[in-house]
C-alpha cells in the first residue's frame, strides 16, 4: 500500500505558509509531510529559506500527519550531534510521527561556515560516522565518541522519544545507495528509478521504506505553468555535480539559461492533465516504491489541493 505526501518547499514559502499548506494537505487527504531543510534557496526567486527545525515545532501543532526531513545534511553546517537533538525534540513533539531523512549535502549551504567542502566519497564517509554519532545518542544515554570527522565528549540527550528516530538515506547513485541500504532505516531518492530500488533492497535494505519526490505546477494554463516552473525550479534540470557543488544562489541563476521551456515542458509535469498527474505518482509506485511525495511550484497551492483532493488522489490511492 503506497502512500502519498505532500513535499513543503522552506526554499519558496515562509514559515506561515508552509503551516498553511501543512494543514490544506491534510484536508486533501495526503498522508504525510516532507520538509525540505536548506540554509539558502537555489536562486533569489524563490526568496525564502526559514529554520526548517523551528518550523516543524509549528507543524506538529497544527497537524497530526507524520513528518520528515528530506533532506537534513547532518556532516558540516551542523554537527551530529546538534541534529540528533533537534532530532529528538521534533520526534517527541510529534508523538514519534518523524523520520530524519539526511544527506550528503551541497555546498550551497553547507560552505558558509568557510570550511572546506570535501569530495563526494568523504562527504559520505562523514555521513556514516554522522549517523552512528546520532544513534548513539538517540539511546539517551552519555556519549563520548572520538572517530574520523566527529568528536563528541560527555554528551547525553535528555528529552528523546520512546523509540529511536528513524533515519532515511538519501542516495542518487550508486555508492549512496549502498550506503543507505546498510546503515539507513529507510532509503530517499528523487527519480522513479526501479535499479536503485532494486539495489537498495538486495544490499541489506529489504523491507524497508523507499520514499521518493516529484515536483509539478498545476495551473490551468500549461504554458504559464512551465515558465512557473522555469522561473523558479531550473536548477532541477541542471545536469551533473553542479547541484551539489556550486556554492551560491547567484551560480545557479548564472546558468539558468541552460534550461529552456522546452525541457522543462519535457521533464515535469505542469497543467490540469489529470492523467499526466496520476501517471507522474504513479511511476514512483510501480518502480517499488512504498512513499511518494508531491510538491506544487508557485503560488496557486490552494487550486493544487482541490485539484488533487478530487481529481488526483482518488485515482492513485483508490490503485492501491
Amino acid at each position: 500500500m503506497a502512500e502519498y505526501g505532500y513535499f513543503l518547499a522552506t526554499e519558496e514559502f515562509g514559515p506561515a505558509e508552509l503551516v498553511e499548506q501543512a494543514r490544506m494537505a491534510e484536508q486533501a487527504g495526503f498522508d504525510s509531510l516532507w520538509i525540505s531543510d536548506h540554509f539558502h534557496p537555489w536562486n533569489d526567486a524563490q526568496g525564502q529559506s526559514p529554520f526548517v527545525w523551528s518550523v516543524i515545532g509549528a507543524l506538529a501543532e497544527a497537524v497530526s500527519l507524520p513528518i520528515g526531513t528530506a533532506v537534513t545534511c547532518p556532516t558540516v553546517r551542523m554537527h551530529p550531534a546538534v541534529v540528533a537533538q533537534a532530532a529528538a525534540t521534533s520526534a517527541v513533539m510529534t508523538g514519534g510521527r518523524f523520520r530524519l531523512g539526511v544527506g550528503s549535502g551541497e555546498a550551497l549551504n553547507e560552505h558558509i561556515l568557510g570550511t572546506r567542502w570535501p569530495p563526494t566519497h568523504v562527504r559520505l564517509d562523514m555521513l556514516e560516522e554522522a549517523v552512528q554519532v546520532m544513534r548513539q545518542l538517540f539511546t539517551g544515554k552519555e556519549v563520548s565518541h572520538y572517530g574520523k570527522h566527529y568528536t563528541v565528549e560527555n554528551a547525553r540527550l535528555y528529552t528523546v522519544p520512546d523509540e529511536p528516530v528513524p533515519i532515511d538515506i538519501s542516495g542518487f547513485g550508486a555508492k549512496a545507495t549502498s550506503l543507505a541500504s546498510r546503515v539507513g532505516d529507510g532509503y530517499i531518492t528523487m527519480t522513479p528509478d526501479a535499479a536503485l530500488v532494486a539495489r537498495f533492497r538486495k544490499g541489506g535494505g529489504g523491507a524497508k521504506p523507499v520514499s521518493g519526490g516529484v515536483k509539478v505546477c498545476y495551473g490551468g494554463d500549461r504554458d504559464e505553468a512551465v515558465r512557473t516552473v522555469r522561473r523558479l525550479w531550473a536548477n532541477q534540470l541542471l545536469p551533473g555535480e553542479m547541484g551539489q557543488i556550486l556554492p551560491s544562489p547567484r551560480h545557479f541563476e548564472q546558468l539558468e539559461p541552460l534550461v529552456t521551456e522546452e525541457q522543462v515542458a519535457d521533464a515535469m509535469v505542469c497543467g490540469d492533465d489529470v492523467e499526466a498527474h496520476v501517471s507522474a505518482l504513479s511511476a514512483f509506485t510501480d518502480a517499488g516504491f512504498d512513499r511518494v511525495y508531491v510538491g506544487q511550484v508557485g503560488p496557486d497551492q490552494r487550486g493544487f489541493f482541490d485539484f488533487y483532493r478530487t481529481k488526483v488522489l482518488p485515482q492513485v490511492q483508490g490503485a492501491n
